[in-house]
């Protein structure tokens, strides 16, 4: 039959207009009914790994020299490299995670950090570091899923969504 998309279900695009719906955990906040399913967890890919050292000065001096680049956001508190797109973070605060092996988290972007802290937490993580502004924009927050393993959220405007 000519005009028949014979294609199965999930390859066929839907040509409907994202519309408001309920929280799918039970709160109160309105979101976008998203046209994705990537969009339905409010995550936009990763985007940053944060490696904690203790010495920030020498772990940019190294940073520099094994990536070939200079920090796009160079500050006594925190090192930001663009490598490729993504970033990689130095953060010189150690407490509560120690450098080495297990130090470094991932970050995964968001469009709204508030609104993806409150849906991780209402799906059983626990809230390890609250959201905060670094700068520039740039708003971060780090949780823990059931099994303690630390998942960052960064909701950073500098980074195009992937």
């Amino acid at each position: 039959m000519a005009g028949t998309d014979c294609r199965p279900p999930l390859l066929r695009r839907r040509a409907s207009r994202p519309q408001l719906t309920r929280d799918p955990l039970g709160g109160d906040a309105l979101f976008l009914q998203p046209t994705t399913p990537l969009e339905q967890l409010m995550i936009l890919g990763l985007r940053t790994v944060i490696y904690h050292v203790p010495d920030l000065q020498r772990a940019k001096a190294w940073y520099s020299t094994a990536f070939a680049v200079q920090p796009y956001f160079d500050e006594p508190f925190y090192v930001g490299f663009n490598i490729g797109g993504y970033e990689l973070g130095l953060d010189p605060d150690t407490k509560g995670v120690s450098p080495g092996a297990g130090g470094a988290v991932a970050y995964w972007g968001v469009s709204d950090v508030d609104a993806a802290v409150q849906h991780f937490t209402r799906a059983g993580a626990s809230l390890k570091a609250p959201v905060q502004d670094v700068g520039g924009d740039i708003r971060v927050a780090t949780i823990a899923d059931p099994f303690g393993n630390l998942v960052g959220l960064i909701e950073n405007p500098h980074f195009a969504a992937a």
